[in-house]
């Protein structure tokens, strides 16, 4: 049995439908209606971190589970590693970031992704910890600009970054998950090629059959536009990754990807390719 958590999310919702037909999947999610796609039946359970006996549940005869927590802050690798410890569980793949070896990430965000990895190795269970660099999934914020205006706006906007298609990272932690040999490993993912988002705009525009433009967001307006979906203390975080983006600390490329599961790294284009609905006049009046 493996234990999905997540499973509505970026990665989490990847994996769901990666996974083999013929294996024994679990899925512990706030919105049951939410998950699908599976390759074979999934079992689902309905709830979160903070239900004990939820959690009990869902981690009843499970082997290997997937770890995605965002509630930045909170316990909840510390609460789902003990209850996966009570429940017999084997080894614990989680979704981390890059950043944690990034010497110059001291911003609230990173620190607390390096707790949880110490808890995780320090927990007794095996594990493997997945650091992806930025997804390319997270162009989707442009999308009401690149319908609305042909526009996209972006802090830094020539300096590039080594992002990775989330279905790529939800591939290794298939891997991980449904195969020996991945414990005791941290697999830092990226793209192929380290890509900016001027070029990114440039390669979407191409695929759209339009001229986009991009504007160079100031850091006050970009600390603006991010204030109004984030508290105050994750915008600061997410400008700190930002200055490290544009001191090139995010452009390093790893062929770890390919390594673990026998195929290259998805382009930029491949991905915008495969999404370019949500960037068109025809999604946003639908």
């Amino acid at each position: 049995m493996i234990l999905v958590t997540g499973a509505t999310g970026t990665v989490g919702r990847e994996v769901v439908r990666r996974l083999p037909a013929g294996v024994a999947v679990r899925v512990l999610a706030r919105d049951p209606a939410r998950v699908g796609g599976a390759a074979s039946a999934v079992e689902v359970v309905a709830g979160s971190y903070d239900d004990a006996r939820c959690l009990e549940r869902a981690l009843a005869g499970v082997r290997t589970a997937f770890l995605v927590t965002t509630g930045l802050g909170r316990d909840h690798d510390a609460v789902f590693l003990r209850a996966a410890k009570l429940a017999g569980v084997r080894r614990v793949v989680k979704l981390s970031a890059a950043a944690v070896l990034d010497a110059g990430a001291g911003d609230l965000i990173t620190r607390w992704q390096r707790a949880n990895e110490e808890l995780l190795r320090g927990c007794g269970l095996q594990w493997t910890l997945l650091r992806p660099r930025a997804f390319m999934s997270n162009t989707l914020s442009w999308a009401h600009s690149v319908r609305a205006q042909g526009c996209v706006r972006a802090l830094y906007g020539t300096s590039a970054g080594a992002c990775v298609d989330p279905r790529d990272v939800a591939a290794v932690a298939v891997r991980a998950l449904t195969e020996e040999g991945h414990a005791g490993r941290a697999y830092t993912l990226t793209g192929p090629e380290a890509i900016s988002a001027v070029e990114q705009t440039r390669q979407l525009g191409r695929l759209l059959g339009v001229p986009l433009r991009f504007e160079e967001l100031s850091r006050d307006q970009a600390r603006a536009g991010l204030g109004g979906r984030y508290p105050q203390p994750v915008v600061e975080a997410l400008l700190a990754g930002a200055e490290r983006l544009h001191a090139g600390a995010k452009a390093r490329v790893e062929d770890t990807v390919a390594q673990v599961t026998g195929r290259p790294a998805g382009t930029f284009r491949d991905w915008a390719a495969d999404h370019l609905a949500a960037f068109t006049a025809h999604t946003a009046a639908g």
